[in-house]
């Protein structure tokens, strides 16, 4: 098989990016893994900035996103019993976040690939670049027992942390940063109304604790756990007892608990790789980077990688400019970075870390209470959560 680009990774970052460039006439292929029931199986976040849904709109994907999707002009932090809003929509020139699952996201991209009969092949078994500084790399992989290669232009890899993309860049070349922390999120998904129009982050000394949704019948909640912890640690009513305890009684009198549809816990990393780009080879999304959850960056920030690889593109099939492409990486980097920071910040202000000095944790005082006394510090927080520009 032949084509212009072939897409390693069939979650949201490369079917958006499949599915733009169809619409410029520049053909793709998109190799998954997994089946497709089992893409659309991960529960993940489902914050989107502005960026990540006007991306949606210019895919063609956007109707149902904007018709069900829950449009957030602020959100709430919770500290020392009390409950501060932060006005997103006055802080930041207008603008909201877009609440919307991203197992929704992911169906919407995949019906849409399906409608212009675009080629995603799932259950591609030991998929690998080869020749990647070449002028003509190729992909090979298994499927059926069958030993099958697609030579391409370029190779995009959107296959996540865990991927074979990142491994095709040598040790000598690629450098890695990353952070872990020392605890983990314990989510759960409840379909029960949510407690709070609006997101509550909340920040206590038993640990941080946010309310989220999926809809207004489908909640989402997490509370902050010992990396060592399990799942089989936590039943229903005590995971419900311990989120209460973290909230203001205000909104924990509020709270309706019922059976649990999912819980897992997920370990909080930051993990940045350079160069995203070697060769002909395009690192995307989490294949190049990990945020905590906290400022919900992940898949905004692969948002922000798949615009500066579509519009590196079609310059370069429309255009004869390959400037887009060669700027790829510093580009993409530069606003990764910016993420980390703001990820990392929301991270170290909001959560409770073993062992902390004195010194750090009056810091840490400070900057909530600083942060609800300016103006300015509260532009700089919105400013971030909708999303920088590209």
């Amino acid at each position: 098989m032949k084509t212009q680009v072939c897409i390693i990774g069939g979650g949201p970052s490369g079917l958006l990016l499949s599915q733009l460039l169809h619409l410029q006439g520049i053909e793709t292929v998109v190799l998954e893994r997994q089946s497709r029931e089992y893409v659309l199986s991960r529960i993940r976040a489902g914050v989107l900035e502005n960026g990540f849904t006007k991306l949606m709109r210019q895919a063609q994907c956007g109707e149902r996103m904007d018709k069900e999707g829950e449009v957030h002009d602020g959100f709430f932090i919770a500290h020392e019993g009390k409950l501060d809003r932060v006005d997103l929509h006055k802080y930041s020139n207008g603008n909201s976040v877009m609440v919307y699952g991203q197992t929704e996201l992911t169906r919407d991209l995949y019906e849409a690939r399906d409608r212009m009969n675009g080629i995603v092949i799932h259950n591609a078994e030991d998929v690998q670049p080869h020749d990647v500084k070449s002028a003509k790399p190729y992909v090979t992989y298994r499927k059926d027992n069958a030993e099958c290669r697609i030579d391409c232009d370029y190779v995009i890899g959107a296959d996540g942390f865990h991927g074979v993309s990142r491994k095709s860049i040598p040790p000598d070349v690629l450098k890695e940063y990353e952070k872990v922390y020392p605890f983990g999120w314990l989510g759960v998904l409840s379909r029960t109304k949510p407690v709070s129009p609006e997101l509550i982050y909340a920040k206590h000394d038993r640990g941080f604790a946010l309310c989220s949704l999926r809809s207004q019948v489908l909640s989402r909640y997490y509370i902050q756990v010992p990396l060592s912890d399990s799942v089989d640690n936590w039943s229903d009513d005590a995971f419900w007892a311990e989120l209460k305890r973290r909230l203001p009684a205000e909104v924990a009198g509020q709270l309706i608990t019922g059976a649990t549809i999912e819980k897992s816990i997920a370990p909080l990393r930051s993990y940045v790789a350079e160069p995203m780009r070697y060769g002909n080879l395009f690192l995307a999304g989490d294949a190049a980077h990990i945020v905590p959850p906290t400022g919900a960056r992940g898949l905004n920030t692969a948002g922000s990688d798949i615009y500066y690889l579509y519009t590196g593109l079609v310059d370069f099939y429309k255009n004869n400019d390959a400037s887009g492409l060669e700027q790829y990486s510093e580009k993409a980097l530069a606003r990764v970075w910016k993420a980390q920071r703001f990820s990392w910040w929301m991270t170290t202000m909001l959560h409770t870390f073993p062992d902390t000095p004195d010194y750090d944790q009056k810091l840490k005082e400070i900057d909530m209470s600083y942060l609800f006394s300016s103006d300015a510090a509260l532009s700089s927080l919105a400013e971030n959560y909708v999303g920088l520009p590209y």
